[in-house]
C-alpha cells in the first residue's frame, strides 16, 4: 500500500512532466488500478512493454522529487498542520504557554518549507 501512495503523490506533482503516452498508461496502472495485462490489451502492446514503461516513468519521477523534494516539502507540511491542529484541540490549561511555544515553532517551519 506505501508504494502505491507514494507513486500517487509523485505523478499527482510531477505527472505532468510525462509525455501523454507515460501518463496515460502510468495513470491507468497506478490510479485506475488496471492490471499489466488490461493495460496491454487496451492499448495493443506487450505486458513487458506496459510493466518496462511503468519503471521507467517510477523513475522519471523518482528522479524529479530528488531534485526538486516538492513530495517531501508536502508530507513535512501536512505533518505540521496536524500536530498544529491537536495542539490546538487539547484543553489542558496548564500547558498553555508551551503549547503556543510549539505551535509558533511549527509554523516557523512551515513558513520556511513553503
Amino acid at each position: 500500500m506505501e508504494k502505491i501512495y507514494q507513486q500517487a503523490l509523485l505523478y499527482d506533482f510531477y505527472g505532468e512532466l510525462l509525455t501523454e503516452h507515460q501518463r496515460s498508461i502510468y495513470e491507468d496502472a497506478v490510479c485506475n488500478d488496471l492490471s499489466l495485462g488490461e493495460i496491454a490489451q487496451e492499448r495493443g502492446i506487450s505486458r513487458q512493454g506496459v510493466h518496462d514503461l511503468i519503471r521507467r516513468c517510477d523513475r522519471i519521477l523518482q528522479e524529479y522529487e530528488a531534485k526538486l523534494h516538492l513530495v517531501e516539502k508536502f508530507v513535512n507540511a501536512r505533518e505540521s498542520v496536524e500536530k498544529i491542529i491537536a495542539l490546538t484541540e487539547e484543553e489542558t490549561e496548564a500547558s498553555q504557554p508551551d503549547r503556543l511555544q510549539e505551535i509558533h515553532f511549527l509554523a516557523m517551519q512551515l513558513r520556511n518549507e513553503l
